[in-house]
């Protein structure tokens, strides 16, 4: 036993040079310190020995190299004496909170946070800094959700009016959800969009159903809903008979996703020919057969670079998507004589079974004709899907227009022919409302394309639609002029001088920045003056010749109606940090203007012979 035991002390005397500075007693069983002659209990270990050296003799320890004799198991004495300093709590909370907004805005899984690849790049930014728990992340994913939460139900309440954008889908696990988002002008006149939720659908997706969970939407952030002016969803039948319920209920205008009518037009005009449902079908095959075969994408790599073209990929388009069409032709177009070239290399088609011929000469023509075609409804289609400016206002001109250099280009094969008639027709049933107005219901669309400055002259319109439309506008600025005044009387609002402000009061209505306000003005002449330079010029026509001269009346209007629209467009455009001029200075220059009345005095005796001498 003796024996073990001093077998044992050589090994370790051999094993550690904390030995170096005590002298073992072994009849005591005990260990003498070389530098105090202290007497410590051995028990076959060196911890006692290290412990005394570090809290009576840092120095003589600090001057030698034990910790690198010591074994595997124990910790180093370098690490005890100078523990590692931790990371600060201002370092920590940096880099936690830029960890989340990493997760939130790419959207990674919270397990990133666990991913030991994860977890050495955070430690090569700061070896001292401890990752959290994929529990705490969730925990302040959470608390930053809430707070956004409540900041944006401020930043709503201070808005005048918002557009809901809503919108159904499924995901991978079939589970519905329901997508709301808002859309609103900021201070600065910019777009900005926020999504208001995401919530998941365990009911029947019916029209009720969908309309109240919108109101409960806009209940949750404090949306009141006259400040809901619009709805705008795909065409959906469910969805459509909600929005029907929304706009009896509260008034909301329903408008139809643009985008979404212009891919059902383009994909029912597809689809309806067969000759270009076989061409795409064919085009698609030899896509996919490219794109799976390691040999063929090798091979056609090879050949663009030996034709000294770029090394691309094709695409293959996507059944919803009515562009990827467009795009998966083009490509395919482009890398045309690259793919004939690698289709026909033998080790592409080595057995008769494997062998995918080439498209056919006349699928060649086809597809370029097709691309011609749909390239109109690409460039429309990119412009609807801007989210830093308004597209709803140029909806109008751009169907119009689409429309009409669809039915001008002209084609040499019938299919292509017969797709231009059957996208015209398309256009004209989907989109018959969208040049529909009536003063006592207005078109929300063509009201705003009124307002555009670059649409202002409704080209799209006939001449007596153009007119009603200016007189609606008319006649909302004036009310809303009405109505600020009848709130100025009553005390309950103050009227905002003009000069030097920095923004104008808003009253909550659609045209408010139409037509600004002086308070130092006379409501009442504004008002008669606005009445009576609109009729002055109607009067000229009299009334019982109204319908036998209508259809010149575009013709005559043009000048004075022009100039007021346009002005109106200045002031509604800088309503929001400049004055605009008031109604009386509008008619004011017009009828100072002596270009103006010569226009219109050249014209009317066309027209009107003896009332000619009505504007003077």
């Amino acid at each position: 036993m003796a024996e073990s035991q001093e077998e044992t002390v050589r090994k370790r005397q051999r094993m550690s040079k904390v030995w170096d500075h005590f002298i073992l007693k072994k009849e005591d069983r005990k260990v003498q310190c070389v530098y105090c002659n202290v007497d410590l209990a051995y028990h076959n270990s060196t911890t006692v020995m290290m412990q005394h050296l570090i809290r009576k003799h840092p120095v003589s320890v600090s001057s030698t190299s034990i910790a690198s004799d010591t074994s595997t198991s124990q910790r180093p004495i370098d690490g005890v004496v100078r523990p590692t300093p931790s990371c600060t709590v201002e370092e920590a909370d940096l880099l936690t909170e830029s960890i989340l907004k990493m997760l939130v805005t790419d959207m990674h899984p919270l397990s990133m946070v666990e991913d030991k690849g994860f977890k050495k790049m955070i430690s090569a930014f700061n070896p001292n800094y401890s990752m959290p728990s994929r529990l705490h992340f969730t925990s302040l994913m959470e608390m930053k959700h809430q707070q956004i939460t409540e900041k944006l139900k401020t930043v709503l309440q201070d808005m005048e009016c918002v557009a809901l954008t809503i919108d159904i889908w499924t995901s991978d696990a079939t589970e519905g959800y329901l997508r709301v988002a808002c859309h609103f002008l900021g201070e600065a006149w910019e777009m900005k969009s926020f999504s208001l939720t995401a919530m998941p659908l365990k009911e029947s997706h019916t029209a009720a159903n969908i309309a109240d969970w919108l109101e409960e939407t806009t209940d949750k952030f404090h949306i009141p809903f006259p400040k809901v002016k619009a709805v705008i969803h795909n065409n959906g039948a469910d969805v459509v008979a909600a929005a029907v319920i929304l706009k009896e209920r509260h008034g909301w205008a329903s408008v139809r996703c643009s985008g979404h009518t212009l891919n059902l037009v383009v994909q029912s005009a597809l689809t309806n020919c067969k000759t270009i449902a076989n061409c795409v079908a064919s085009a698609r095959t030899l896509v996919e057969h490219i794109k799976k075969s390691e040999l063929a994408c090798t091979k056609l790599k090879e050949k663009q670079q030996q034709m000294g073209m770029p090394t691309i990929m094709l695409i293959r388009d996507v059944s919803t998507r009515w562009n990827s069409t467009y795009r998966m032709l083009s490509r395919l177009l482009g890398q045309r004589w690259p793919v004939t070239a690698a289709l026909s290399d033998p080790a592409v088609n080595s057995s008769a079974e494997h062998h995918h011929p080439d498209l056919k000469p006349e699928h060649w023509n086809l597809s370029e004709e097709l691309t011609r075609v749909l390239g109109p409804f690409e460039r429309v289609t990119e412009f609807l899907h801007g989210e830093q400016y308004v597209t709803l206002s140029a909806l109008p001109q751009l169907v119009h227009n689409l429309k009409k250099v669809t039915l001008s280009s002209t084609f040499e094969t019938a299919p292509v022919t017969a797709f231009q008639a059957q996208v015209a027709e398309q256009i004209t049933e989907r989109w018959q409302e969208l040049f529909l107005f009536q003063p006592e219901a207005p078109n929300t669309v063509v009201l705003a394309a009124a307002l555009d400055p670059r649409f202002r002259k409704l080209k799209f319109l006939p001449a007596e639609d153009v007119f009603k439309v200016q007189s609606t506008i008319q006649s909302m600025a004036l009310a809303v002029k009405k109505e600020e005044r009848r709130l100025n009387e009553s005390g309950n609002e103050a009227t905002t001088t003009l000069e030097g402000r920095s923004a104008p009061k808003k009253d909550g209505s659609f045209v408010n920045s139409i037509l600004d306000s002086s308070s130092d003005s006379n409501t009442s002449d504004e008002e008669g003056n606005a009445q009576k330079g609109k009729l002055q010029l109607i009067g000229c026509f009299g009334a019982k010749n109204w319908n036998k001269y209508r259809g010149r009346w575009d013709s005559g209007m043009k000048v004075y109606s022009f100039f007021i629209t346009s002005r109106w467009q200045h002031t509604f455009i800088k309503s929001s940090y400049r004055s605009g001029p008031s109604t009386r200075s509008l008619f004011r220059e017009l009828h100072s203007n002596s270009d103006n009345i010569q226009k219109i005095r050249d014209f009317l005796p066309t027209v009107c012979g003896e009332h000619s001498g009505g504007v003077s």
